[in-house]
């Protein structure tokens, strides 16, 4: 279906906002008044600049206070409708939204709104426009989508027909299946958003909480469907207030919008997109940075071994078990600190996911490699985390290890450790933590979710002693993968907090015993929380002094028991160990905030 975006949902001046919805692949847009008269093009260049872009202008919006008035206040409506009408014919846009009234001045009387818009259309007819009638869910007297309809199938006139918004729809708790009464050809716009679920004042919700399809809580597949039922054959018009969206950088913000319906098209069985090739676990995390030694000091404690090394590249790769992590020190993947740069997925086939994720709009990353290098697809997440699609260990698919040349400290390694009476206790990378900017959360849900195919979890905001912390995670059905997304209190990366990457054992207590006794620091936990932690489980005191000694932290629930703690931050990056039952399905949340003051005092 033709794809369109109102100009509200972007950041930047009219020109900007058009450049980045033809650049991100909209067929057309809706110009909302506002940013025609902040430009200073006129009309006709507008008109030609969009043709220039390929962009059709489906709507101009919008009309408000129109319908229900007195006489003489419906004879100032006309007029100024009237040069309205003549600015859309030198605009070359044919469809004219107005809003159900809020006006003070509006009467209930459904006869005298049908017989106002019924001149009202009298009057656009004459310009070769068409008037959508919507009714806002804050309406004075219509506020709901059959209210609305009724009105316009009373009025009876062919350039008269409604708009329906699913926000409108869906925030007033309307069945949408009465959509299917109304014939397609009277439906003369559709307008998509999306909003979290929140108890609110309906108009306040709409001006600052609209989202993209998929990143919400309402079902606009389904409303979708209804819609498509009634023969409808319009564009999907994105129609998102927002304050994030509104100072984030027009272009990214456009490429999620398109994507997002995409991903509405394909949910509601309008498209067929390449199928999820959802990752089966993580094959490997790389950690980019200017100075190895730190970090690898406590990949050493750890009781990871550097394995191999590059065949072309500074990148070594440190491995116990399963958990898998390359340290590139290379100038091309270098930042000021160290930090988490990319991440292998294990993906049943690389090459499908890597077409799900184009034909997502995902961002593909051109790779330097020799041509003895394996051939690895690769695009970038919102926040500019490499995600690679790769085949560990399976004979009929190309390896990544292939090029990395094994190394003889790995065999030293493993001797001492086993001389020393050190083990292996970490078996595999359970989780990653992923830092985004404020204006990357909601896109990075959709992002993870739509194109990785990973299941979104709730959101969960987190105490931090200097501001307030989002997080969501996403994950497969099993768990064999888990990225948590956070969007910090601070909105420059600067100060974000730091990433980091959660290595599951099922034993914490030896593994912190060893990281010490190999010279690592664990983040140091106040006694105050072990006085809580006594009130709130019925742990013996032996548990809860070793947990104490080693800063473990606690938690369960009725899947199981979750055990965890940290090392101190390197860079941006710290480690987390920790053990979960196979029941338990969370991350320690009700630690975090203890965890946070923590990281800040040490």
């Amino acid at each position: 279906m033709r794809t369109s975006i109102a100009t509200v949902c972007l950041s930047g001046s009219l020109t900007e906002k058009l450049t980045a919805a033809s650049r991100a692949g909209f067929d057309g847009v809706e110009i909302f008044e506002n940013d025609l008269l902040a430009s200073p093009l006129t009309p006709e260049e507008i008109r030609t600049r969009c043709a220039d872009l390929g962009l059709s202008i489906d709507l101009y919006q919008p009309m408000r206070d129109t319908e229900a008035v007195p006489a003489d206040e419906f004879a100032r409506n006309l007029r100024r409708a009237r040069n309205k009408f003549e600015l859309m014919r030198r605009l070359g846009a044919d469809t004219v939204l107005v809003c159900s009234s809020v006006s003070p001045l509006a009467l209930d009387d459904d006869d005298l709104a049908a017989e106002q818009l019924s001149r009202l259309a009298d009057l656009a007819q004459e310009f070769g426009i068409r008037v959508a009638y919507e009714a806002l869910a804050w309406g004075r007297h219509i506020s709901t989508y059959d209210h609305a309809w009724h009105v316009v199938e009373s009025a009876g006139h062919p350039a008269l027909g409604t708009c329906l918004d699913s926000f409108h729809i869906l925030s007033r708790g309307s069945n949408p299946k009465g959509i299917e009464d109304i014939p397609g050809e009277k439906i003369f716009f559709l307008q998509l958003a999306d909003a979290p679920l929140l108890a609110m004042d309906v108009l306040q919700w709409s001006r600052h909480y609209r989202c993209f399809p998929g990143q919400g809580g309402f079902d606009i597949a389904g409303l979708l469907r209804h819609v498509l039922r009634t023969g409808y054959e319009g564009p999907l018009s994105l129609e998102v207030f927002n304050d994030v969206f509104r100072q984030a950088e027009a272009a990214p913000t456009a490429v999620d919008a398109h994507r997002s319906l995409l991903v509405l098209q394909e949910a509601a069985g309008v498209t067929q997109l390449p199928p999820p090739d959802v990752p089966s676990g993580i094959a490997f995390a790389e950690l980019a940075t200017p100075d190895a030694q730190p970090v690898t000091q406590v990949l050493g404690a750890l009781g990871f071994t550097r394995t191999a090394r590059h065949r072309s590249k500074p990148v070594d790769l440190w491995q116990q078990g399963e958990a898998r992590i390359l340290i590139n020190t290379g100038t091309a993947a270098r930042r000021e600190s160290t930090a988490l740069a990319a991440i292998g997925l294990e993906s049943p086939h690389p090459s499908a996911a890597a077409r799900r994720a184009e034909a997502l709009l995902a961002h593909v990353l051109p790779r330097r490699r020799t041509p003895e290098d394996v051939p690895l697809d690769a695009v970038a997440a919102p926040d500019g985390t490499e995600l690679f699609f790769c085949s560990t260990d399976r004979p009929e698919l190309p390896d990544w290890q292939t090029d990395f040349t094994p190394i003889e400290e790995h065999r030293a390694a493993d001797t001492a450790a086993a001389s020393t009476g050190l083990t292996t206790v970490i078996g595999r990378i359970d989780h990653l933590a992923l830092t985004q900017l404020w204006h990357h959360f909601d896109e990075a849900i959709l992002f993870h979710s739509s194109v990785l195919g990973l299941r979104p979890q709730e959101s969960v905001d987190v105490a931090d002693p200097y501001g307030l912390l989002r997080s969501r995670a996403v994950s497969t059905a099993d768990g064999a993968v888990r990225i948590v997304l956070t969007v910090g209190a601070t909105p420059t990366e600067r100060d974000a907090p730091a990433q980091h990457i959660a290595l599951g054992t099922d034993d914490v207590v030896a593994g912190a015993r060893c990281f010490r006794a190999a010279g690592g620091h664990l983040l140091k936990i106040p006694t105050n929380y072990y006085d809580d932690l006594a009130a709130r489980f019925d742990l013996t005191d032996d548990e809860l002094a070793t947990y104490q000694e080693l800063g473990i932290l606690y938690d369960r629930d009725a899947g199981g028991v979750f055990r965890h703690c940290y090392t101190r931050t390197v860079g941006r990056v710290f480690f987390e160990l920790l053990q979960r039952d196979a029941g338990y399905q969370g991350y320690g949340a009700q630690n975090a905030p203890v965890r946070l003051a923590a990281q800040h005092m040490a």
